[in-house]
């Protein structure tokens, strides 16, 4: 199995901007999104046709090159994040990406305090990559932010590998097991559980 998910991660490759950032990640200590969920994130913005995206953790860049190489070519990407250093680094690759200024919207702050400023209805994905803490209040702020039909998509679901040992009762993975279990049980929500990367939760909403 660990030789399956192996090529999983590396069926779609990375190029030199891609490895950039995911380098850079690693220089500054921001925990990137593997390539195969970068690949499911773009996938999930190209089936979508997504003009709108929120992520909420920019990070340096990585899964915001992905997810524009998904989105329409008139897309915009929302991103937030708190430390201004790794959107200033962010904004270097989008640019090295091919991505016009006009393509990203980069905001500085804590993600619950920017997303209560953001449009209802108005955008088509939502991606999560953020402390577990914020988890919940991050998936009620999509709710209120998708268009019917859009994407959730929640980083970090498989808890570290831990999601499924009932032992495990540390704060973070009873968090995202009770974070998963009610997007599981919601009527609002249709979702998938992608075993990439750190694990993928993908939900469209209702």
């Amino acid at each position: 199995m660990a030789q399956v998910l192996q090529f999983a991660e590396t069926y779609v490759t990375e190029d030199l901007v891609l490895r950039t950032a995911r380098s850079l990640a690693h220089e500054v200590g921001v925990d990137a999104v593997t390539p195969g969920a970068g690949a499911a994130l773009r996938l999930l913005a190209a089936a979508g046709n997504a003009r709108a995206v929120v992520e909420i953790g920019t990070g340096t860049g990585v899964s915001g090159v992905w997810l524009l190489r998904g989105m329409r070519a008139d897309g915009v990407l929302t991103t937030i994040d708190v430390e201004v250093e790794h959107q200033r680094i962010a904004r270097r690759i989008f640019v090295e990406a091919g991505f016009p200024s006009g393509r990203t919207r980069i905001i500085t702050g804590r993600a619950l305090d920017v997303l209560p400023r953001l449009a209802d209805g108005a955008y088509d994905l939502v991606f999560v990559d953020a402390e577990v803490t914020g988890f919940s209040a991050c998936v009620d702020a999509a709710l209120r932010l998708l268009r019917p039909g859009g994407v959730l998509a929640l980083n970090g679901a498989l808890a570290g590998g831990r999601i499924g040992d009932p032992a495990a009762r540390d704060v973070a993975t009873v968090t995202v097991r009770e974070t998963i279990k009610a997007i599981r049980e919601s009527e609002h929500w249709v979702p998938a559980l992608l075993p990439v990367g750190h694990g993928l939760l993908a939900a469209v909403r209702c």
